[in-house]
Order: C-alpha cells, then sequence, then structure tokens
C-alpha cells in the first residue's frame, strides 16, 4: 500500500504540468507566501515597438525581443534602464517596480518611442 502512496506523491506534480501544457494555460499559482510572477513582452519590429503603449502592474517584468533584421535599443528617457544593442532575436528584461510612466525609445533610430506605464 505504501508504494502506491509514494506513486501518487511523485507522479501529482508531473500530471499538474502536463496538464497546464495541454490546456494552454500560461499562469501558474505561487506557493504559500509567494505573489506571482508577472510577465510582459514587447517585440521591436519594422522599426517598431509593440504595443506601443503597455500598462502593467508594479513588479512586471517586461521584455523586449528584437524581431528585425538590423539592431535596435531599448532606452528609457529618464535612462533608468539601458539594453545593449540587440540583434536579432535578442533579448532585453527590466522589472518595473514602481509605479510611473517610463517613456523609452531606440538610441539607434531615436523616431522608435514606447512607454510602459506602472499603475
Amino acid at each position: 500500500m505504501r508504494r502506491r502512496v509514494w506513486i501518487f506523491v511523485l507522479a501529482a506534480p508531473v500530471i499538474a504540468a502536463v496538464t497546464l501544457l495541454v490546456s494552454g494555460t500560461r499562469s501558474v499559482t505561487a506557493g504559500a507566501g509567494q505573489a506571482p510572477a508577472s510577465s510582459a513582452e514587447v517585440k521591436i519590429d519594422n522599426f517598431s515597438f509593440g504595443p506601443t503603449t503597455l500598462t502593467v502592474a508594479p513588479g512586471t517584468t517586461v521584455t523586449w525581443t528584437n524581431r528585425d533584421d538590423i539592431p535596435h535599443t531599448v532606452v528609457s528617457d529618464d535612462k533608468v534602464f539601458k539594453s545593449k544593442v540587440l540583434d536579432t532575436d535578442e533579448k532585453f528584461s527590466y522589472t518595473f517596480t514602481k509605479p510611473g510612466t517610463y517613456g523609452y525609445f531606440c538610441s539607434i533610430h531615436p523616431k522608435m518611442t514606447g512607454k510602459v506605464v506602472v499603475q
């Protein structure tokens, strides 16, 4: 009888993971005392940031991915964050901890602009 209990205990996390994968659910419930991790994505493509304006909660990590064929950067107007030059498919992430509006641009192509609103 004890073997069946151990098999269930060991199989339960695997079953939960498979259920999430099959259902297409992207959120994961945090354990006791942990806040769920929050993330958002901005794509860099065709000389633009998409979405142009992104609204997130404090504690959200935003990841920019360069899908363009040429290099770009992500630099905040107030220099709070600054990426290295991102080649195709490279990423840059920043976690926003304080409420506010954070404008940003590509330092190589300054007409490319966007903003993250943290509220």
